[in-house]
């Protein structure tokens, strides 16, 4: 009975693995990838105050790392790596954390002044980085620490956090719109989310 079981089930999941791995496929073929950045050396990084996301200030794009991942914008799309160099995939919208990244850190940070108060940022090796980000997301450390380096700052409570907008170059283009729109709408009619919808209402 039971290896008749495990025949069923493999049998079920063999049959929705093409599907699967055609929407993936699908997915990555739409968009170009962004392409590899050369680093004589692995880069060092910022903490961005009232964030804890990181930014790479020694190149002329865009790279971030928050919550484990490489973030990339380009030509209008988001894209996410294990890599701060390469190895980057379609993200199919902006990031959370994007949000509390104020959009002329590059400018404070040349400066050495957020804000108008002094600004003793740190540059943190890419190997401590991911050695540490973790704890010190969950021991609040750079508010224990000196607040992000900025002279007399104070931390602002998640939710008192301002929601900035993102630049113009940074929103989805509009066929990149209308193309998750169409794989979500996709998901929505599957026949597999009907059942469980159909169950949800049961109980």
């Amino acid at each position: 009975m039971k290896k008749l079981l495990f025949g069923t089930v493999f049998w079920v999941l063999l049959s929705f693995l093409p599907g699967m791995i055609q929407a993936q496929v699908n997915i990555s073929i739409g968009f170009p990838l962004p392409p590899p950045i050369v680093f004589a050396a692995p880069p060092a990084v910022i903490a961005l105050p009232g964030t804890y996301a990181y930014a790479v200030p020694d190149v002329n794009v865009d790279i971030f790392f928050s919550d484990g991942w490489w973030w990339r914008p380009w030509q209008g799309r988001w894209y996410r790596s294990n890599h701060y160099d390469h190895g980057w995939s379609y993200y199919d919208r902006v990031p959370t954390f994007y949000r509390n990244v104020d959009p002329g850190w590059r400018r404070f940070y040349k400066g050495s002044n957020w804000h108008g108060k002094r600004w003793s940022y740190e540059r943190i090796p890419v190997k401590r980085l991911h050695r540490n980000w973790q704890t010190w997301h969950n021991d609040r450390h750079w508010e224990k620490r000196g607040s992000w380096g900025v002279e007399n700052y104070r931390p602002r409570l998640y939710r008192e956090q301002p929601v900035y907008k993102e630049p113009r170059r940074y929103q989805q283009k509009p066929a990149v719109e209308h193309r998750q729109k169409k794989i979500n709408q996709q998901k929505s009619h599957s026949p597999s989310k009907r059942k469980y919808e159909r169950e949800d209402r049961r109980y």
